[in-house]
């Protein structure tokens, strides 16, 4: 049986934390800001076809070296996109209610993290997937990936699963954006059944060592 206490200190000492971006001059941060406030208009109104490096560089009334500079390509573009509504999550998870939040029963967090990581990846499915799979190794690359995958290594632990970091590991794969997309777009899975579903998978994966 677990430690609820030992569970929040192991939160304390073990994940990292999502901080706000790094300072910036004044002049970058505005460009930043119109450039990704360009981008949201571009994806809002046309989806990830918006997301064209020239069209967002007119939208946002840069240079499209300054935006290649802060940018790189059309997936690291969503990643920024993408991050706010990652923080948004991450505060949830560490300071946000019961059971996504501290105070509940680890595998209830666990299932509960699941429900919430779905609908944070399918309501963003096309930019989710291209900055997982627009470069090699993206979706491990990701910068709040650590985070995810210590937060689930942590629940774990704290229910006695063996081998937490691989099986936390093979669960974030799981739900991935492209093998979401193949349930929710290629075979039509709706999305409630679907997030039960891997709930339970969630559950046999953290099962703890026999004996």
């Amino acid at each position: 049986m677990e430690n609820r206490n030992g569970l929040e200190s192991a939160f304390a000492r073990g994940l990292p934390v999502l901080g706000q971006p790094a300072p910036e001059r004044a002049d970058a941060a505005r460009n930043r800001l119109r450039i990704l406030d360009a981008a949201a208009r571009l994806h809002a109104e046309h989806g990830i076809a918006g997301l064209n490096m020239d069209d967002v560089a007119a939208a946002a009334g840069v240079g499209k070296g300054t935006l290649y500079r802060r940018f790189t390509d059309k997936s690291g573009l969503a990643a920024a996109l993408l991050d706010e509504r990652g923080r948004q999550l991450h505060e949830r998870l560490m300071y946000g209610p019961a059971p996504l939040g501290p105070g509940a029963p680890g595998l209830e967090r666990l299932t509960a993290f699941v429900a919430a990581y779905v609908e944070h990846t399918v309501r963003s499915l096309d930019l989710v997937l291209l900055s997982e799979t627009g470069t090699p190794g993206g979706r491990l690359a990701k910068p709040v990936y650590p985070f995810w995958r210590r937060h689930v290594e942590v629940l774990m632990e704290a229910a006695g699963t063996p081998d937490a970091r691989i099986r936390a590991d093979a669960l974030l794969a799981m739900l991935s954006a492209e093998q979401l997309r193949h349930w929710t777009v290629t075979e039509s899975r709706p999305l409630p059944e679907l997030t039960e579903a891997l709930g339970r998978a969630a559950l046999a994966l953290a099962a703890p060592a026999a004996g």
